[in-house]
């Protein structure tokens, strides 16, 4: 029998000899043995040589990667704060007790980090970061403590004298509303405390008048009002002049309310629609005076007749003046001063000179005695000395 070696290829490229037993003396044999030991040496030397390879592996190093972090402040607000990561890569960290996180194994991308934790609120609400080859630091977060609020809620009916009623709060806040056109009325952003709520809305009067409410870790509801509609009067009376009636004379009205009115062709007038309070009525007309000039009158759940006023004529009086033509050729024009003080003080009441040997004064005032000169005014606007004065007494 005799040994045949033959070539085994290694998963290197080498080849190693690999004995193929057959019958063979024993001497022959220990020969075999002794090569066959030779060669499975050599064979391991190169199998260990290249051990990754023949095992398939792949020796190249992993891809590095990096980390972002950075900080919650204050702590109270960061310290179990939750942080989330999104885009390239997602995760979630927890910040520790002193409020910083960090997240790693990351590789080169974009990330979005947004913290979250009950009770707070973030600046900014989330980051981007971008890892690019190296470590991203100081992606830094400000939490502030929510205040939790409430709200008081209500409606007012029938919705005719809730829709545009002007509900006020005040207590632990102060605001005001206005009612929507269902009736309904809210107070938001109210922290805990007693509050008064009280409605108002002009023709109406409120049951109850207000209420209060107490806000103690949640929104108080129901707080509702009934609407009715107010008792309204009037105020009414007469103008006459000389016993006869005054028509079309103007009426005012000012207090609670305003209004005008004119009297009818019997001299009545009315203002109707009023609440209770204090007002004053006062007529005019071009022409006449009025006694009195205007009166006060007060409703008190009743109406209120009999406001009647007496209009006399008002005499209207003028003054005619006339003067002689001056001699002085160069005279264009005159100029006429009044005053109420005989000798002195004397005021133009020409706005222009006047080129007629006349002048009509219609701004007097009874029971006034005036006192009138005239200056003569030529080409240059060289003004001449007084004229000789005249007087005019209006009764």
């Amino acid at each position: 029998m005799k040994t045949d070696h033959t070539k085994a290829r290694t998963g290197c490229g080498f080849y190693s000899a690999k004995p193929h037993a057959r019958s063979c003396s024993r001497p022959f044999i220990q020969k075999s043995r002794s090569l066959l030991a030779a060669a499975l040496l050599s064979s391991a030397a190169f199998s260990c040589g290249c051990a990754g390879f023949v095992a398939g592996q792949n020796t190249n190093p992993p891809p590095p990667t990096y980390t972002i972090s950075g900080t919650i402040s204050p702590s109270a607000g960061g310290s179990g704060a939750t942080v989330t990561l999104s885009g390239t890569g997602s995760a979630t960290s927890t910040a520790n007790s002193s409020g910083a996180y960090s997240f790693t194994g990351l590789a080169n991308g974009s990330y979005t980090v947004t913290p979250s934790h009950s009770g707070y609120t973030f600046s900014p609400a989330s980051q981007n970061a971008t890892v690019n080859g190296a470590d991203v630091t100081g992606l830094n977060f400000t939490a502030t403590a929510q205040t939790n609020t409430f709200s008081i809620s209500g409606t007012i009916t029938p919705t005719a004298g809730g829709s545009g009623a002007t509900v006020t709060l005040s207590g632990a806040a102060t605001a005001t509303t206005t009612v929507n056109s269902s009736g309904a009325y809210t107070f938001i952003g109210l922290a805990n405390g007693t509050y008064a709520i009280t409605p108002s809305h002009t023709g109406y009067t409120f049951s109850p008048t207000s209420q209060n409410a107490t806000v103690n870790g949640a929104n108080v509801t129901g707080i509702n009002f009934t609407a009715t509609a107010s008792a309204t009067f009037s105020i009414s009376g007469a103008v006459t002049t000389s016993g006869a009636a005054l028509s079309g004379a103007a009426v005012a009205l000012t207090g609670p309310a305003a209004a005008n009115t004119t009297t009818n062709s019997s001299g009545n007038y009315t203002f109707a629609g009023l609440g209770n309070g204090t007002y004053t009525v006062t007529p005019s007309n071009t022409g006449y005076s009025f006694t009195p000039a205007n009166q006060s009158v007060t409703i008190n759940a009743a109406n209120q007749t009999g406001v009647n006023f007496t209009a006399t004529v008002t005499q209207s009086h003028t003054v005619a003046l006339s003067w002689i033509a001056s001699v002085t050729t160069t005279v264009t024009g005159y100029n006429v001063y009044r005053s109420t003080t005989s000798g002195s003080g004397y005021v133009r009441i020409n706005s222009s000179p006047v080129t007629l040997l006349n002048y009509t004064d219609s701004t007097v005032a009874n029971s006034t005695t005036y006192f009138y000169v005239a200056t003569a005014v030529d080409s240059n606007g060289l003004e001449s000395s007084f004229s000789t004065q005249a007087t005019a007494v209006i009764p």
